[in-house]
């Protein structure tokens, strides 16, 4: 055979190779943000109605969230504000609309004390995502009805999940960094 076959040969074999290495890579790389964005991951990929969209989203966040300086809260810190969810929860029975709009504070509070950015709420949903991929739609339901309350259309068994949605986030962001890591871990 001539030497230009082998040449044509050998460039189709590597583009085999390369072709076969990109997906591979690819594959590996949408297993590993499944398992770390969960729920979210499906949310995102639907909101995108592409894959390689979502997934490059799915990648920004995780990579805006390495720059952040993301940290636990001191134990005062946990217990000054456990105090004070305890003292909206109880309000929610004289008036569930403030007790919503407290908790939204709330939270903000806590996440600012965390260091998260306090960017609009789609940033801060985003944001929350990469950490907290199992509560992000709860943050995003109960803000959704902390807004409808605020033009007077959200019922008190919507305002009763509202607190549900923030507590669960609320939780989250109380625990402490092992208790982070273990749900890390657990992810994967």
């Amino acid at each position: 055979m001539a030497a230009w076959i082998w040449v044509i040969i050998a460039i189709a074999a590597l583009i085999v190779v390369c072709a076969l290495a990109w997906g591979a890579w690819r594959r590996r790389r949408s297993v590993a943000l499944r398992q770390r964005f969960g729920s979210e991951y499906d949310r995102t990929v639907t909101a995108q109605g592409d894959r390689r969209r979502a997934e490059s989203e799915l990648d920004a966040r995780r990579k805006r969230r390495e720059k952040l300086d993301i940290r636990p809260l001191t134990p005062a810190a946990r217990q000054r504000y456990g105090e004070e969810w305890k003292s909206v929860q109880a309000r929610f029975v004289d008036d569930p609309g403030a007790s919503v709009r407290q908790a939204d504070v709330l939270v903000m509070s806590v996440m600012r004390d965390r260091g998260y950015p306090m960017e609009r709420f789609d940033q801060r949903s985003a944001d929350i995502s990469v950490d907290h991929p199992n509560v992000v739609q709860n943050y995003r339901a109960a803000h959704g009805i902390s807004m409808a309350n605020d033009h007077g259309k959200a019922g008190t068994e919507d305002l009763r999940q509202a607190m549900v949605h923030y507590r669960s986030l609320f939780d989250e962001l109380l625990s402490t960094g092992e208790d982070e890591q273990e749900i890390r871990r657990e992810a994967r």
